[in-house]
């Protein structure tokens, strides 16, 4: 689940979670969000490692810094050597060797954990915000440039030189070389999140349920969102539009309101299709216990349906073939052309979108063209590759 903050995607999260367990499916409900809510969504204490909720159904709220700690921390503990030796205290060099945005990296590892366990038969990610969770989208690509040119020959070459040079460089800089378990845990980590993101694209066992509110500035940021987990190759299967004032408030202050809801109704049902939405509307109370989700629960799913489904399957890359020519078609909904920006670099092709951008590398039948003209059509961005010489 993932929306802009606020939306009410942890109550939906919990809410789901709740159906699936009465199912029979063992679920568990994993908030990644770093400003956590589902506990007090559950009305109970969670911590790092699953809690029971009721038969069934579990829930847990990530703790970074223990995921960071087990991971990452001979790294963690290198650096903070490093800049011991160059002069900073204790504390201040332990919080300078974690680096920025550490913690929400490292939720995907906890992901990919549960994954590969195989403890539970549904993982509902009560995720953070859209922005932050497109970031981390981002991770596997950029990491996998990075170790690819620079990570992998410099590891190579620092094994071997390690026991010819460590003799001199100690005594002269005051800290060791990095040993094999710190050179060894970047890489270790970067294909975890490589094999993540081979889950997250499997939209037969992974997709995205968008949360949104019917407000013009949610809205957009929700198309948004929606065209660019299209761009990482995410698929998404539902849209829950939450928070719909109810047909009985009567009230005159609420009029306009509920006009202006109508229209943004409306355009959710347009903008997102041919993803089905569901309507849950505003609550006279706050979504808080197991009681309050039940009634939500009933309202998303009612006596029959299970959320365990892929509702929409949708397919956001594809390669053609038509008269000795390639095109690449990449589903980007809601995008306009003259906002994309796209280049080519080897094996690679950049596409970029706003601040959001997506390195594919082409299959082998594409990487020995180049783009020859895009277009979009249908919220299909199409590029067109034909032999260089011939352009």
């Amino acid at each position: 689940m993932t929306g802009k903050g606020g939306v009410g995607k942890t109550s939906v999260a919990a809410a789901t979670g709740l159906r699936c367990a009465e199912l029979g499916y063992k679920t568990l409900v994993l908030s990644t969000d770093p400003a956590h809510s589902l506990a007090d969504s559950f009305d109970m204490e969670l911590g790092h490692d699953p809690r029971s909720v009721r038969p069934n159904l579990w829930g847990a709220e990530l703790d970074a810094l223990m995921e960071l700690e087990g991971n990452w921390g001979s790294v963690k503990r290198y650096i903070t050597q490093v800049l011991q030796a160059r002069g900073l205290e204790g504390v201040e060099a332990e919080e300078l060797a974690i680096l920025p945005g550490m913690d929400e990296i490292f939720s995907l590892v906890r992901m990919k954990r549960h994954y590969d366990e195989g403890d539970f038969d549904v993982l509902i990610i009560d995720s953070a915000p859209t922005g932050t969770a497109l970031r981390l989208l981002s991770l596997p690509e950029v990491a996998g440039w990075y170790m690819r040119k620079f990570y992998k020959p410099f590891q190579a070459v620092s094994v071997a030189l390690r026991p010819l040079v460590e003799p001199l460089f100690r005594p002269i800089a005051g800290f060791s070389l990095p040993d094999k378990e710190v050179m060894d845990a970047p890489y270790e980590f970067y294909e975890q999140i490589e094999a993540l993101e081979r889950v997250l694209t499997d939209n037969a066992q992974t997709s995205v349920r968008l949360v949104t509110n019917p407000e013009k500035m949610v809205i957009k940021e929700s198309l948004r969102a929606h065209a660019y987990l299209s761009l990482y190759n995410v698929s998404t299967d539902l849209v829950v539009a939450n928070r719909i004032l109810p047909d009985t408030v009567s009230d005159p202050f609420f009029q306009k309101w509920k006009e202006n809801q109508q229209q943004y109704r409306h355009e959710i049902h347009e903008n997102f299709r041919p993803l089905p939405v569901k309507e849950v509307p505003l609550y006279s109370e706050e979504m808080c216990g197991l009681e309050a989700l039940e009634r939500l629960k009933t309202t998303l799913y009612g006596d029959s349906e299970d959320p365990a489904q892929v509702y929409y399957k949708e397919t956001t890359m594809r390669v053609l073939q038509e008269q000795n020519q390639y095109s690449l078609e990449l589903y980007l909904p809601g995008i306009p052309k003259d906002k994309i920006e796209l280049s080519k670099t080897a094996d690679e092709l950049n596409v970029r979108i706003g601040n959001h951008r997506r390195n594919l590398v082409l299959p082998q039948a594409l990487a020995a063209l180049q783009p020859a003209g895009a277009k979009m059509e249908e919220d299909y961005l199409k590029i067109r590759f034909a032999d260089p010489q011939r352009i």
